[in-house]
């Protein structure tokens, strides 16, 4: 967490399909003497790059060892197939794992779900990688189920997705190991959850501006009452003669 003059500065690892651009734009805003590194890491290495201490926190797939890691859960993506577009499936506007069954779908060994089984006929090998996958789907071969954000990072002019509204689904979250959690991992959490720069619960929360003290009364004798002045009322004088 420090740089070559021992400067501070924060690392934060994210996995394909995330986007940490809008929190680090905030970032800078906020703390523009902190510089803030991005490192693109895989979903299968990230929980090794925060255990081994190369990154300071990561934007990573769920489930994580809650044993070793802290996790604030941010969003849960929407499911697709990614298919061509002549594709039969692209004549409707969603679909379920049951309108996949004949087809031949693409497990890739990044695959980010958890499968008790995958849905469709098994493909004759697994590709290394869902870009890998991706081509395969482009080629013709076969299909691939994967979370929204992976089918727009792998995007192609001859491929589209629809939502599989049954599958199961990948949710992202802002992980770090629970036993480093520093003064810079608080900042960006407060970032991550949308508190302001004076917020009470930020670290950088400024104090409150001291508030004068209300003047004193001075006190009334014991022999002396307070009267209330009433409100004059019309006056009253004789009626003027008419000449």
């Amino acid at each position: 967490m420090t740089g070559s003059d021992a400067s501070p500065v924060f690392r934060l690892a994210y996995v394909p399909g995330t986007t940490p651009a809008k929190w680090v734009r905030i970032w800078h805003e906020r703390l523009p003497d902190t510089p803030l590194n991005l490192l693109a890491v895989p979903a299968a290495e990230v929980s090794a790059v925060l255990r081994a201490g190369e990154a300071d926190a990561g934007l990573v797939r769920l489930p994580v060892d809650r044993a070793v890691f802290s996790a604030i859960p941010l969003y849960t993506e929407t499911t697709v197939v990614v298919v061509p577009k002549d594709h039969v499936i692209t004549a409707a506007e969603e679909v379920t794992l049951a309108d996949l069954a004949d087809e031949v779908i693409f497990h890739p060994l990044d695959d980010v779900f958890d499968w008790e089984r995958p849905p469709g006929e098994p493909a004759f090998e697994r590709p290394a990688t869902t870009e890998d996958a991706v081509e395969l789907v482009a080629a013709g071969v076969g299909l691939l189920v994967v979370p929204q954000s992976l089918a727009r990072l792998h995007h192609r002019r001859d491929l589209t997705y629809r939502p599989v509204v049954d599958a199961p689904q990948s949710s992202v979250a802002l992980s770090w190991p629970e036993e480093a959690t520093t003064d810079l991992v608080e900042d960006f959490i407060g970032i991550v959850r949308g508190r302001t720069v004076n917020s009470s619960r930020g670290r950088k929360a400024q104090p409150e501006e001291k508030q004068k003290p209300p003047a004193r009364r001075k006190p009334t004798p014991a022999n002396q009452t307070t009267r209330t002045p009433r409100t004059p009322g019309p006056k009253r004088g004789r009626p003027r003669r008419r000449s």
